[in-house]
């Protein structure tokens, strides 16, 4: 459990040994007891407590939501680290999952062009066009697990391939558990790109 205190409050030590509690101390404007912080206030302390990429996942997710504005932008710049703002400034409203944003931001060192949520001939709505030719699609287990769905999918998948795209297809496990599997996969076959 992660607890928000203000910086002129008091902690109170804990006599239970299995409290495992994560304090978050912040300098926030007062408000009543039961004030809740605002969600750019949120994403400093996900930064600070989680890093990067869970901070960059919530980002993305909050800009897609229409969680936080150009204000909330702003002063996330002003506030964090230099390479909090780095992440910021690549954050982008239209991914459409966090296994999306992710897999963009792990791959942000290799130069190439990303697009998502894009529309694809014959194919429909892709998760990721990395250079105009690769297609990448971050399944989450709901959507896709159904055999009627991986049906869908495979053709999908054809009507791709018939226009040129070649197609990779990773679910969460492979995304969060196997990334170098995933990234290999990724470079190995833009490396045989036409």
């Amino acid at each position: 459990m992660h607890v928000w205190i203000q910086s002129d409050q008091h902690q109170y030590l804990h006599d239970d040994p299995a409290c495992d509690c994560i304090v978050h101390w912040d300098d926030a404007p007062r408000g009543t007891p039961f004030h809740l912080p605002t969600v750019p206030r949120l994403l400093v302390q996900i930064h600070r407590c989680r890093g990067d990429e869970a901070f960059f996942v919530a980002l993305e997710s909050a800009r897609r939501q229409g969680f936080i504005d150009d204000a909330g932008l702003r002063w996330l710049r002003r506030t964090l680290n230099a390479r909090g703002r780095r992440l910021v400034e690549f954050s982008r409203s239209d991914s459409d999952s966090g296994l999306e944003s992710l897999v963009r931001l792990r791959l942000r060192a290799h130069g190439w062009k990303i697009r998502t949520q894009l529309r694809v001939v014959a194919t429909g709505r892709v998760d990721l066009l990395i250079d105009g030719w690769l297609i990448v699609e971050a399944d989450g287990g709901a959507n896709h697990e159904a055999p009627s769905h991986r049906h869908k999918d495979l053709v999908r998948d054809a009507n791709a391939a018939s226009w040129g795209h070649a197609t990779l297809r990773f679910d969460y496990a492979m995304i969060v558990h196997d990334w170098d599997l995933v990234e290999r996969a990724i470079v190995g076959t833009m490396s045989r790109r036409p």
